[in-house]
């Protein structure tokens, strides 16, 4: 009877980890698409197809919501961006720089950028669902680049992945402020700083 129970209750559990997961996937788009001004606890429960109150079943308050939801958003990001650059592929810098770069004007990759920016203005105000993931994701990217770089034993690894992350913000900056053809156009000239 026991083992019975157990086993409905193993049931019971993955049913709804699987129903959570599906709630996260309709999150991380709908934020995507509306941004951080659209995440008041009924439009992202209308977002998941779900009420208020199921939506606190699956989660224990709207800030597991955001973080859940912003953590599936990075994972996105990094799968898109492996995807682009594969694991095992390094580059120089200027090399890695003008791939990623073109990487994130492109449109497929200008919605998470832009939704980045909106994480770091969100944490920059101090607001504390976002403080926490944007430092989960600034060191994810840094990680990233820097399993990506060539580079001479004694460069510091960490400097060059910042100062690469620290363009490519640039452009998402530029492309929000100025437009996608200011964003290309900056992206274009790249070459010619590092001469």
């Amino acid at each position: 009877m026991v083992t019975e129970c157990n086993e409905c209750y193993k049931g019971e559990m993955s049913i709804r980890n699987a129903q959570r997961e599906a709630v996260i996937e309709k999150l991380a788009e709908h934020m995507l698409e509306h941004g951080l001004a659209a995440t008041s606890l009924r439009q992202l429960a209308d977002a998941a197809g779900v009420s208020d109150r199921m939506l606190l079943y699956y989660f224990a308050d709207k800030a597991e919501v955001l973080s859940v939801t912003l953590t599936r958003i990075a994972e996105m990001m990094a799968d898109a961006l492996v995807e682009a650059l594969p694991e095992g592929e390094s580059f120089s810098p200027a090399d890695l720089l003008q791939r990623a770069a073109a990487l994130t004007t492109q449109d497929e990759m200008r919605r998470f950028m832009r939704f980045w920016v909106e994480v770091v203005a969100a944490a920059a105000r101090g607001e504390p669902a976002f403080a926490g993931i944007a430092a989960q994701i600034m060191q994810g990217w840094q990680t990233w680049v820097e399993s990506r770089l060539i580079l001479p034993p004694d460069t510091d690894r960490r400097a060059v992945a910042l100062a690469i992350i620290a363009t490519i913000d640039g452009l998402a900056l530029i492309d929000i402020c100025a437009g996608g053809p200011a964003a290309t156009q900056a992206r274009t000239a790249l070459p010619i700083l590092s001469t």
